[in-house]
């Protein structure tokens, strides 16, 4: 698990925190499904079970891999529209390539974020190039989407390429933890990533035994997924492994514990942090769509029957032609209720049901009201 490593952690900044800092109580720990999406490669989907409103302002995230593939087995997405929100996809190892509708795109490999601001209406593809796909290798990453409030689901799509060697390193009093800041602020330190709201990313890799006290901004929610290794949250230290995601309460500060004995295979509580200001606006979301309210999504649906939501460039018509079936679980653990139903006023066409399989969305309307 390279991402973004350093040769002397002594060198790096040191987070401090606040005497008398309020640590964050663990209000849930849920632990992620796991299954397959795109042209077949393996999830989990981290955020399965737990309420938007705990979320927000995000909304969906999925762990891709860590996969060892075999040569011709590295797995992509078909193009597919978005509106309303922001993919993010950060690379721990292996190499994505990204296109959209827009013209932005390029290739990410170990410690490098693609940011895709779909606003108004994008189409994209992210695959593995072709090298990888010859020569297989190991592959693993994530996929975090952001919503956008309502001034702002309108707006222009846009593209940022943030490179592993622009993100800002910290590390603790000790030295027992390498923190990379993707995007936000963290104790006066901000990351290269530039947010549309207020918001956190954070990928940090904890020593066996070793503690992690993060400030936190209190109107902030916390959120703590564990892509490998063992370890303890909260004050209360309670347990956390690799799959698993840590809702907290109000505080400002969060604290992470790495277990002193960890496997051979994962050597250190790797764990990906993410918090931000909630939007507190009501929510409606159907597959690649994220809006206020179901008329905009179903409009959304409309609009890229139509071919408003853009057009793949003449040099990728021929990736866009169907391929074979997409190889994700119908339903993984988790997932929305009743997420196997399709109303036929969203998917009365192959290409609408056919965009709804592409990230393992939701297949029928999910709604929450404004909090």
């Amino acid at each position: 698990m390279p991402a973004v490593t350093v040769s002397d952690i002594t060198v790096l900044p040191r987070i401090s925190v606040a005497a008398g800092s309020q640590p964050r109580r663990v209000k849930s720990i849920t632990t992620a499904p796991q299954g397959f999406e795109g042209e077949g490669f393996p999830v989990r989907r981290a955020f399965a079970g737990v309420d938007l409103a705990e979320l927000d302002p995000f909304i969906h995230l999925d762990q891709m891999g860590e996969v060892e593939y075999a040569p011709g087995e590295p797995k992509g997405t078909p193009w597919h529209p978005h509106r309303g929100f922001e993919t993010v996809t950060y690379i721990i190892d292996g190499i994505f390539d990204h296109q959209d509708s827009n013209g932005g795109g390029g290739t990410i490999t170990d410690g490098d974020t693609q940011w895709m601001t779909a606003g108004g209406g994008i189409l994209h593809i992210e695959t593995p190039p072709e090298s990888l796909v010859m020569s297989g290798g190991l592959f693993h990453g994530f996929q975090l989407w952001v919503n956008l409030p309502a001034a702002k689901k309108w707006s222009p799509p846009a593209y940022q390429d943030v490179r592993a060697n622009d993100v800002a390193l910290l590390t603790t009093h000790d030295g027992g933890a390498l923190v990379r800041i993707i995007a936000g602020e963290l104790d006066g330190h901000m990351g290269p990533g530039s947010t549309q709201t207020p918001i956190t990313l954070i990928h940090a890799t904890v020593a066996p035994g070793a503690e992690l006290r993060l400030p936190w901004r209190r109107d902030y929610n916390a959120l703590v997924y564990s892509m490998a290794g063992h370890g303890f949250v909260g004050a209360q230290s309670q347990p956390i492994q690799m799959g698993q995601l840590a809702v907290f309460g109000e505080g400002d500060e969060i604290v992470i514990k790495s277990a002193q004995h960890q496997e051979t295979r994962s050597p250190n509580l790797e764990l990906f942090i993410l918090g931000g200001a909630p939007i507190k606006e009501p929510v409606a979301w159907m597959g690649p769509f994220v809006m206020n309210t179901k008329r905009e999504v179903l409009q959304a649906f409309e609009d890229f029957q139509k071919g408003l939501l853009g057009s793949i460039p003449a040099i990728y018509k021929e990736d866009a032609k169907p391929k074979a079936p997409l190889n994700r679980t119908d339903k993984l653990q988790g997932d929305s209720a009743g997420a196997g139903s399709r109303e036929s006023t969203s998917a009365s066409t192959h290409d609408s049901a056919a965009v709804l399989d592409v990230h393992g969305a939701p297949t029928d309307m999910q709604e929450s009201s404004e909090r």
